[in-house]
Parts: C-alpha cells; structure tokens; sequence
C-alpha cells in the first residue's frame, strides 16, 4: 500500500476531490436514508430549530418493511404500484428501443438531408424535459389541446388523457417515449455504424435476404450497445420522476414507487419520512437486483468479460 501511495501519488490525489465529493453527496444522504427506514420520523418527530424542537423520533426495527410489504392501501399499496412500475419502465423501453433502432437504420442509409434529419430527432433531447413536459401537458388538455382538436376534426371521441383513467398512464408513456429516441437513436447509430460494411456485403453474396441480413448482422452487432441502453433505460425510466409529475401531477393512475415517494416525504399533513425512504432502499433494491441478473444473463450470452 505505501508503494502504490509512494508511485501514484498524483492519481490519488486528483482522484480524491471526486471521492469526497461523491461521499458527501451521494453515500451520507444514502447511509442516512437507509437509517431512516428504521425508525418513525416524520414532520412531527424531526428536529426543528425553527420550532426549538429536537429530535423525538424512535427505533422502530423492520416496521416499515413490513407495513410496505404487506400491501396495505394506507402504505402506498406497494405491490400494486411496482407493477404498474413495471408496466410503464417496460413500455416505454420497448417503445423507445424499437423506434430509436427504426429511426437508426434509416438515418444510417444515404439519403439527401440525413445531416438536417439526423438534428431535428434529436431535438426532443436538446430541449429541457420539463418544458417538454408542459409542452406535452397543454397539448393533452380535453379542451384547448391540438390533439383532442385533431381527433375532434376527424370525428374521433376527445377523451379526458389526463383525468382519472388508464389515458393519463398512456399520455405520460408518449411523452417518455418522444423525450427518450433521441438518446437510443443515437446511441444505436454509432453501434450501427460500427458494423464492417464487409459483413452486409458477404451476407448479401451468400444471398441473404434484407431480413435475414437483419437478423444475423445487424442484431448481433448491435449486442453490446442494446445491452447498456437497455440497462439505462430500464433504470431512467424505473426512476423517471420528472414526465409523470409534471404532465399528470399526482394521479393515482400514474403513480410509480418514485412518485409515491416524492408523494409521501412532501404532501400531506404529517410528512412520512421513514415510509418515503423505505421506498427509496426498495427502489434501489429492485434495480439492483434487476441489473444483477441482466448482467449475469448477458455474461452467459458472452456479451460482458
């Protein structure tokens, strides 16, 4: 240890300022949250210089985890509420993986304007999301939005999206997914540019039809770059807070483990700190639990060393 110290010495001491950093902003609200899950905090339990009120809060073991667990309606239904997670972090990745790769193979042939093309796509992710967000909201709206007036037009019915109906989870879901193709089309066409010419030229000798040519060079080559934007996206959108809370607010047809959360710790007359952070250790759980697995069936498949 003291000759690692001793020979790189520099690297350690440029290296320290981002562990700090990163100590103090991302493992002590952690350490703290996970502490936090055992005990009953709230709003009337915390310490409050203001109030000159110290801290009254108590040890309280596993009771949050079970009371979460258990399903209960009072504790923000939680099984419930992580299938509809899972509802809306499945649709929207494969909603956005599969149009970002559509959007990729055709930016990825010759054509006149691909450059101008290739900027106005990725407009969507220039733009800030929360002025996307309310964008998306306004244009949403029953009565003043140009989407009801669209269908109005066509002699289609103008439902209420972002009411108390399954719509408002199918509004929210569109503006992910029109806010998260940039990103895989992108991503997809530099995997897609990686690919040798060679191989679509030896396929095409062999007589390989355009499917097939598909489906044995281009998939295949884009395996390492589906598997990490994949992986992203699963973990962006399982924590996508900002889209649901800005276009729907809190509709409990929209709710996800992240917004219940936000929800719990922020509204209501006596702000649940414990049961907001059991969410958050639980959210954390599940992806890495998720991640392990993907990892471990993509190191079957040889894709990771």
């Amino acid at each position: 240890m003291r000759a690692s110290i001793g020979r790189y010495w520099y690297a350690y001491a440029m290296a320290l300022p981002v562990v700090v950093v990163i100590a103090v902003l991302v493992l002590y609200p952690l350490v703290q949250g996970v502490y936090f899950t055992f005990t009953d905090i709230n709003e009337s339990t915390i310490a409050n210089p203001v109030l000159d009120r110290e801290a009254s809060y108590e040890f309280v073991g596993l009771r949050n985890y079970l009371n979460v667990l258990s399903g209960d309606a009072s504790f923000g239904a939680f099984w419930a509420t992580l299938l509809r997670t899972v509802i809306w972090t499945g649709t929207c990745v494969v909603l956005t993986y599969g149009t970002g790769l559509g959007l990729a193979l055709l930016l990825n042939r010759p054509m006149r304007f691909r450059g101008l093309y290739r900027v106005l796509l990725i407009l969507p992710w220039a733009v800030p999301a929360f002025i996307s967000a309310f964008a998306w909201k306004y244009m949403f709206n029953s009565q003043y939005g140009i989407i009801n007036q669209l269908l109005g037009s066509l002699g289609l019915p103008q439902p209420v999206w972002l009411g108390q109906s399954d719509l408002a989870l199918v509004a929210v879901i569109i503006v992910n997914v029109w806010l998260g193709v940039p990103f895989m089309m992108v991503a997809l066409l530099g995997g897609l540019q990686s690919i040798p010419a060679d191989l679509y030229e030896a396929a095409e000798v062999d007589g390989a039809t355009p499917w097939q040519r598909f489906r044995e060079v281009t998939l295949p080559g884009l395996r390492s770059v589906s598997s990490t934007v994949v992986l992203l996206g699963v973990i962006w959108t399982f924590n996508m807070f900002p889209v649901i809370y800005l276009v729907a607010g809190q509709n409990p047809n929209t709710r996800i483990l992240v917004t219940y959360a936000f929800e719990r710790f922020f509204s209501g007359a006596s702000r649940d700190y414990a049961v907001a952070s059991t969410y958050g250790v639980l959210i954390l759980s599940v992806l890495l639990v998720f991640a392990s697995f993907y990892r471990r069936a993509l190191r079957r498949q040889g894709e990771l060393v």
